[in-house]
């Protein structure tokens, strides 16, 4: 009489290798790849004979000052302080010129529709309003990202990005998230769409989906102009001319710092929550470094990046302008709907170290970040559409003088615009990429929340000790 054995079923099988899964140390990746590789050095060293050691590669030399632990993350600062600088210093006077010959366009467009006999009305909306905050967004955006993504992609073309996930890999393992999350915080830097999007690189859905709703606390372009503009009016003023960029841009690299500080905070929450699981292991074969493609470079961030980014942009920010010059125009009890509605937020504004007019600028500028200043110009001014106040004097004097900012202000300004909700682009692209209403909501209400927290934190304690 013979017996047999019931084959396990897929499922049983299923979860019996769960279960084992489980029970497997953590490094067991590590531990498995370590084993090939010296399997594969000990075939090598058998097969191949050489008439003397080989000395090190000038690869290899690089990557022991670059991936070392004692000179990797002070490389990547020093790296990330000069791309801002460049790209600081070098937007400076495009910015102005573009925005000299759009204006110039504005001012003929709307003198030929008052010549033709158009109600103000429709001139003011379209010109004054629509075609001024995508005015506003092409001069702001477009200088930025025509420096920072072709500096961001000839650091791609030379190999220095893997190592810059080699370097980053044990803090995004150690918050439970995936190592390849510092290159899209890489792309954040630019366009939190584009960071977004480049988290496709992430195999696992769980990191993935990690990488797309922490990308946000990466300083986008369009935060930029805001943070520069207090860097200016509060840091760098007080230093000597010879330094005030150099402090500008060091300042935006502290508050860069504190993005990925909070990247990291809520990477590790997520992942001990609502996103509970193992952080994967991955295997990275740094690439040898590379001479860079002019070609590739320059379509790639050219057309890929910039125009892509720029034209989402501007289709998200032409209602944002129409809606600023509605309610800069229309008054009620003597008063435009600007006015009332910043002063039914002031005292939420108060309570974060703000004002209402900071939190109606940002309600308005979802669309586009880049019309945050001018808006907060334009509501302390009482202009009927967005303006640009010319000299660093006049902007501290409205500022400061006017309007009783302090220090405290600026920080938590700083701070709210850095962990803020994502513009609508972004919000967008969150949905594409998931394809989940629920994620998208978190991944835009989760970060105005924690902006919110923070914020009342300093400021309630810096009124407390002062």
């Amino acid at each position: 009489m013979t017996t047999t054995t019931a084959t396990p079923s897929p499922p049983e099988i299923l979860e019996r290798a769960e279960r084992l899964r489980r029970g497997l140390d953590l490094s067991f990746r590590d531990q498995i790849v370590e084993a090939i590789y010296s399997d594969a050095q000990r075939i090598a060293s058998h097969a191949v004979r050489a008439k003397r050691p080989a000395g090190p590669t000038w690869d290899e030399k690089l990557d022991r000052i670059l991936t070392s632990k004692l000179w990797g993350f002070p490389i990547m600062l020093a790296g990330l302080a000069l791309v801002f600088w460049i790209t600081i210093i070098g937007a400076n006077y495009p910015s102005q010129a573009i925005a000299f010959a759009l204006f110039k366009i504005e001012d003929w467009a709307s003198a030929l529709f008052n010549s033709l006999g158009a109600p103000w009305w429709l001139t003011g909306f379209l010109w004054h309003g629509i075609y001024r905050g995508l005015a506003w967004v092409v001069s702001v955006m477009l200088p930025p990202m025509a420096i920072f993504f072709p500096l961001f992609t000839i650091l791609e073309n030379l190999g220095y990005l893997p190592r810059v996930a080699f370097n980053m890999d044990w803090l995004f393992k150690k918050v439970g998230a995936h190592g390849k999350q510092a290159l899209t915080m890489s792309m954040g830097f630019g366009c939190n769409a584009a960071g977004v999007i480049a988290c496709r690189v992430i195999d696992s859905p769980r990191e993935r989906l990690i990488a797309i709703l922490t990308n946000n606390f990466v300083p986008c372009n369009g935060r930029f102009p805001t943070l520069i503009m207090l860097g200016i009016v509060f840091v760098a003023a007080a230093f000597p001319p010879a330094v005030a960029s150099i402090a500008a841009a060091g300042s935006v690299v502290g508050v860069v710092l504190i993005g990925v500080f909070f990247t990291l905070l809520v990477s590790w929450t997520l992942s001990r929550t609502v996103l509970k699981g193992e952080a994967s292991s991955f295997t990275l074969e740094l690439p040898p470094y590379r001479r860079p493609n002019i070609g590739q470079i320059l379509y790639t961030s050219i057309v890929d990046r910039t125009l892509f980014v720029l034209w989402r942009a501007v289709l998200m920010a032409a209602p944002a302008g129409g809606v600023i010059w509605l309610l800069s125009n229309i008054s009620l009890g003597g008063d435009s709907l600007t006015g009332w509605i910043s002063g039914f937020l002031g005292p939420l504004g108060h309570a974060i170290g703000l004002d209402g007019v900071i939190l109606l600028a940002y309600i308005i500028a979802i669309p586009a970040n880049e019309i945050v200043v001018p808006t907060i110009l334009m509501a302390y001014t009482g202009a009927g559409m967005m303006i640009e106040i010319d000299s660093l004097r006049e902007l501290q004097q409205l500022l400061v003088g006017q309007e009783g900012w302090t220090l405290l202000t600026a920080v938590c300004l700083m701070l709210f615009s850095l962990l803020h909700n994502p513009c609508s682009t972004t919000i967008w692209t969150i949905y594409k990429e998931t394809g989940s209403a629920r994620w998208t909501t978190i991944g835009a209400l989760m970060p105005l929340a924690i902006a919110f927290v923070v914020c009342f934190i300093v400021a309630q304690a810096a009124r407390l000790l002062i």
